[in-house]
């Protein structure tokens, strides 16, 4: 089983690395209530979970900013579930589903 865990966490960033998911279609994440009743702010909610966990490559500078910049509500929205390749906290990815949830 622990094979299996590596081999799958392995997967995964060899995906993100080679923004793989560039590639790939979005993935609409089913709408869902906000679980906190309050409204989640791109800029200060979500941008520190991307910067902290997509930095350098999806930011300004970075190698693929231009086709997918991650500083930017509109490309989070498009990507959706997507952006589940790096960012594994269930708290962050709560977070990340209210936002996307929101009109």
């Amino acid at each position: 089983m622990r094979v299996i865990i590596f081999v799958c966490a392995m997967v995964s960033m060899v995906v993100c690395y080679g923004c793989a998911h560039t590639r790939a279609e979005a993935t609409p994440l089913p709408t869902t209530q906000p679980e906190t009743g309050h409204t989640v702010d791109f800029g200060t909610d979500i941008k520190p979970i991307l910067e902290a966990k997509c930095q350098p490559c999806h930011f300004s500078g970075g190698k693929v900013y231009q086709k997918l910049p991650f500083d930017r509500s509109e490309t989070v929205k498009t990507l959706g579930a997507k952006l589940f390749t790096r960012i594994k906290d269930e708290n962050d990815r709560r977070l990340i589903r209210e936002f996307l949830a929101q009109p």
